[in-house]
């Protein structure tokens, strides 16, 4: 590369660069971009999937936080029509100015370990323009994201993103196949926003008002947890015995509760 297109890796961004050709293919694959489909990647950094991306023939716009990176990448991708980079913090990112028709925009990113929960939660408000969502995050954070009730990984993560999505763990991807390597393994998750809620809450907002109490002490019985929002006979109303844990409940049970406390609000 050109000295002048040259970037070290930024600690700061928490990036770690992919450069394994064959973990790109694999990835690329799973995405199955299509001439005509519209993609959003997150953080491209030096463009190792970019080119994949372009190479679909789908319309590609990038969010790209590192300002050094901008140059790079716009000089790479110069000669690209279906190119657009957008400079900017992907979590203050408006996604309705792409313009993109409901359940349309196919999203991708290698996403830095330190905002990837708060970004999966900003996209997550704007799942009715979403088809679907391929990540390179954390293992442990796609184990959390996948896992079910009854384990230590089972939590709010889990719980709102099965709330919106059908989530797959599809590969792991070891230190090895970035630059420079981080000191965790990663994980590449598709999540696949509903067309029909599962388990639809009469209002989600008191779903998270509850999961997030429910797990803020997570060794205690909800009875304890959730004595702020519900008392006893509420929950046992929600047909929820008190007396369990929070990683002890599905995903339908929290939103039976969820719609016990949206019962008990005064009508605005």
């Amino acid at each position: 590369m050109n000295e002048q297109y040259q970037h070290r890796a930024r600690k700061r961004f928490g990036q770690n660069f992919l450069h394994d050709a064959g973990i790109i293919d694999r990835i690329l694959r799973a995405i199955n971009a299509k001439p005509g489909e519209h993609l959003l990647e997150i953080g491209p950094g030096q463009g190792a999937l970019t080119e994949g991306l372009l190479g679909s023939g789908a319309q590609l716009d990038v969010v790209e936080l590192d300002k050094d990176l901008v140059p790079i990448l716009e000089h790479k991708f110069r000669d690209s029509d279906n190119f657009r980079l957008h400079q900017g913090d992907a979590l203050k990112f408006d996604f309705n100015k792409l313009g993109t028709p409901p359940r349309s925009l196919k999203v991708v990113g290698n996403l830095p370990y330190n905002i990837s929960t708060p970004l999966i939660f900003h996209l997550l408000q704007h799942a009715h323009l979403i088809r679907d969502m391929h990540f390179m995050l954390q293992k442990e954070v796609v184990e959390r994201l996948a896992a079910g009730p009854g384990g230590g990984d089972w939590g709010r993560l889990s719980i709102m993103v099965q709330y919106h999505c059908r989530v797959e763990h599809l590969f792991n991807v070891g230190p090895g196949a970035f630059n420079p390597p981080p000191k965790v393994d990663s994980a590449i998750v598709r999540l696949v926003p509903h067309e029909v809620l599962p388990h639809p809450a009469k209002d989600p907002r008191q779903l998270e008002r509850i999961v997030r109490e429910a797990f803020n002490q997570r060794r205690k019985t909800l009875r304890n947890t959730l004595k702020g929002l519900l008392d006893s006979q509420a929950i046992e109303a929600a047909g929820v015995d008190g007396s369990l844990r929070p990683e002890q409940l599905d995903l339908a049970a929290f939103v039976r509760l969820a719609d016990k406390l949206t019962e008990q609000q005064p009508a605005s």
